[in-house]
Order: structure tokens, then C-alpha cells, then sequence
């Protein structure tokens, strides 16, 4: 008959915690409460400051698509055409990145040698470093010029599509532009996250896929993409969160422009980021109020996307388990 030695595991008295416990429990919450703080406090900065000039507006901030900067008594401020350029860009950008961010995932994860794999993940990592305005200067120093011949191809081709209806933009700058240099920047993070993902799957779901008969793709189909789905949207989101709040690359490409315009191949969109840093310089009085109100519009957007975000996810990881 054997005993257990119960000297050899330190026993924590009844209804007493380890001082460690509590005060990793306490650091914790704290860190929790101070991140609502903070965002309330950002909020709450907004909303105030940008109350004199939706007061003193004279039209709908909401569905106004002008924005006088010069009008002092009773400014005419719009974000209507801001936020349709802000979502169209980071659509685009969303729409090219995701099936090729989640395809480079793939292929590192379960198709490429592990030396290559290593090198591959690396530069994507690396990809994410590199600072938006060097995007923006390759954007507008070469990519615009090299597209324009497909911009015309394609109008030529497609022109009865209302998205690529012409006469296409001599200059490149459109919002095509825009969102195809915002999917190359969103591109790594989508990547990154989609990889960690796939490598997280269950060896035996694979293993098990595999003994059946199943080819490499059917078993990341069946098994993978699966499993995989919820980090999949979770890293979605956040590429999109950052294509929404992108300024200096989106700036240095758009022409300044402000109208609702669904046809991607000519000038005249602009996003609520990069109209903010192209005016905020020369804004005075009720303009620095205006772009401020302008701001408080992409934070509610960027706070809705988020909240949508972390929905899907728990509602997907609730399915899965």
C-alpha cells in the first residue's frame, strides 16, 4: 500500500490566495479598466471638442459633401463624401489582400520547405515594419504610372461596369491606387495572423484527414480553413481597422477631392485620415472643430468595425467548440 507525501506540494490554506495570484489578478484588471479609461477619455475629447462646430454648422454634418474652410460665422463642414472615400479605399484594400494574405499563409504553413518557409515568414514579418509613408512615396513614384495602361485596359473592357466607367484618371492617383498600395500594407498583418493560425490546427484533425485519402488540398480544406476561420476574420479585421485609419500613403496618392463617386478608375474621392492631415495645417477657429468632428466620424467607424469583428469571432468560436 503506498502513500502519498503530502509535505512535497505546498498546500495553499482554504480561502487564503498566493500573494503572486493577487497581485497578477489585480495588475490585470487594472490594465483592463485603464484601456476603457483611456478610450473613453479619447471619446470624451472628441465629442467636446468637435460641439462648436457641429453647433454652429449650417448644414447636415452627416450628408454634407463640401467643406469651406475659409467660412467663419456659419461653416458648412461635410464628412459624408470623407467616410464614403474612408470605407470604399479600405473595401478595396480588404477585398485584394484577404485571398492572397490567407493563400501566402497557406503555402509557408503546408506547402513550403522549411528553410524557404522560415525565410518566407521573416519578410513578411519585416513587411509590416516598414513605415507607411515609404508606401505612400512607391505609390506615387512608380505605381500609378505602371498601372495606368491597366486602368485604360480595363475601362476599355469593362466600361459597362459603373465601377470601372471612364474617362480614366491620366494620373493614376484614383481610388484603385489607393486601396491596392493599402492592401499591400494590411497584407502582412492579415498573413502573419492567418499563418500562426494554421499552424495552431490539431495534428490528429490533419493526420486524420490524410489516412482517409484526402489530398493535401482536401485536408486543408476539411481541416484547416475550418479551424482556421475565426483567426482568419480576426486578422481581416485588423487589417482593415489599419486601412481605415491609414493617413500619410493614402494622402501622398489621392487627389484632394471631395465627392461620392463609385467609379474607381477617376479622381475625386479622399478618406477622413489623410483630408485631416492635408488640412489641419492651414485650419483655424471652427476647422480645427470640423476635422476634429471628422475624426470622432472614423473613430465610431473604426469602433463599429472592431465590435462587428469580435462578434463574428466569438460567435464562429462558439460554433467550432
Amino acid at each position: 500500500m503506498t502513500t502519498t507525501d503530502s509535505s512535497a506540494t505546498p498546500q495553499t490554506p482554504k480561502g487564503k490566495r498566493r500573494i503572486g495570484d493577487v497581485v497578477f489578478a489585480n495588475t490585470a484588471s487594472g490594465s483592463g479598466i485603464l484601456i476603457l479609461a483611456i478610450l473613453a477619455g479619447v471619446a470624451a475629447f472628441l465629442i467636446i471638442q468637435s460641439v462648436d462646430s457641429l453647433g454652429a454648422n449650417t448644414a447636415n454634418f452627416f450628408t454634407t459633401t463640401g467643406w469651406d474652410a475659409n467660412t467663419r460665422e456659419a461653416p458648412a463642414f461635410g464628412v459624408a463624401a470623407l467616410a464614403f472615400g474612408t470605407v470604399l479605399a479600405a473595401a478595396i484594400a480588404l477585398l485584394i489582400a484577404t485571398p492572397i494574405a490567407v493563400g501566402i499563409a497557406l503555402f509557408i504553413a503546408y506547402y513550403a520547405p522549411r528553410k524557404l518557409a522560415s525565410v518566407l515568414g521573416y519578410i513578411v514579418d519585416l513587411l509590416a515594419a516598414i513605415p507607411s509613408v515609404v508606401y505612400g512615396l512607391w505609390g506615387i513614384g512608380y505605381l500609378v504610372h505602371q498601372l495606368t495602361p491597366f486602368y485604360q485596359w480595363l475601362s476599355t473592357s469593362f466600361g459597362w461596369i459603373p465601377l470601372f466607367a471612364g474617362p480614366v484618371s491620366s494620373t493614376g492617383r484614383t481610388m484603385m491606387s489607393a486601396g491596392i498600395v493599402l492592401a499591400v500594407m494590411i497584407l502582412p498583418i492579415i498573413t502573419a495572423i492567418s499563418r500562426d493560425v494554421f499552424l495552431q490546427v490539431p495534428q490528429a484533425h490533419r493526420e486524420a484527414a490524410l489516412s482517409l485519402g484526402a489530398t493535401r488540398w482536401e485536408m486543408i480544406r476539411m481541416a484547416v480553413l475550418p479551424f482556421g476561420r475565426a483567426g482568419i476574420i480576426g486578422g481581416a479585421m485588423l487589417g482593415l481597422g489599419r486601412a481605415l485609419g491609414e493617413t500619410m500613403a493614402v494622402a501622398m496618392i489621392l487627389s484632394p477631392a471631395l465627392v461620392i463617386s463609385p467609379h474607381l478608375l477617376q479622381s475625386g474621392n479622399q478618406t477622413i485620415a489623410a483630408h485631416i492631415a492635408l488640412q489641419y495645417p492651414e485650419a483655424t477657429g471652427y476647422g480645427v472643430s470640423a476635422l476634429i468632428a471628422a475624426g470622432l466620424v472614423l473613430f465610431a467607424i473604426t469602433l463599429v468595425v472592431n465590435m462587428g469583428a469580435r462578434y463574428i469571432v466569438a460567435r464562429r468560436k462558439e460554433f467550432t467548440e
